[in-house]
């Protein structure tokens, strides 16, 4: 009977979403308060019609949601591999391309050390949310350690002298 490797690891950035949330609904609300108020504030130097308006509020959603857009880094990690999800397109790596995980003080977030010698954020695990990183890292950790006990033993090197 084989044991159960450990168990699989998602994390999603909490204090950062939380941020980017904040930040769409002030912005929306903000250009909508404007968009709507935008004939009362007229300087008499430009007349503003209902286009406008419209454009201003449309403006204060697309932007309201590109600052929701910021909030998608993601993390997803099993025994096959780590999937990363950051700001800008989605990564898998096996755990075979993986030398180590760091996450020291003096970084932000957590950062996948490849084997050939390339570095890949992780920018879901952030030193921001304290401990629930800490148990994404510890967890991503495990599971490499997992991976390389599973691998068989490099051959050994042999010299011709």
């Amino acid at each position: 009977m084989s044991t159960p490797g450990p168990p699989a690891v998602s994390a999603v950035p909490r204090r950062w979403r939380l941020l980017c949330a904040a930040a769409a609904v002030v912005v929306a609300a903000v250009l909508t308060y404007v968009g709507v108020t935008l004939p009362q504030n007229a300087t008499g130097v430009a007349r503003f019609t209902v286009a406008d308006q419209v454009a201003v509020v449309g403006l204060g959603l697309v932007l309201g949601a590109g600052l929701l857009a910021l909030g998608r880094p993601r993390v997803d990690a099993d025994e096959r591999g780590v999937r990363v999800r950051n700001l800008f397109g989605e990564r898998t790596v096996p755990w075979t391309a993986v030398r180590a995980i760091r996450f020291d003080r003096r970084f932000r977030w957590a950062t996948l050390l490849l084997t050939n010698d390339d570095e890949f954020a992780v920018l879901a695990v952030q030193g921001a949310d304290g401990d629930r990183a800490v148990e994404a890292v510890e967890g991503l950790r495990a599971l490499l350690a997992a991976s390389r006990a599973q691998q068989p033993p490099p051959p050994p090197l042999l010299y011709d002298d």
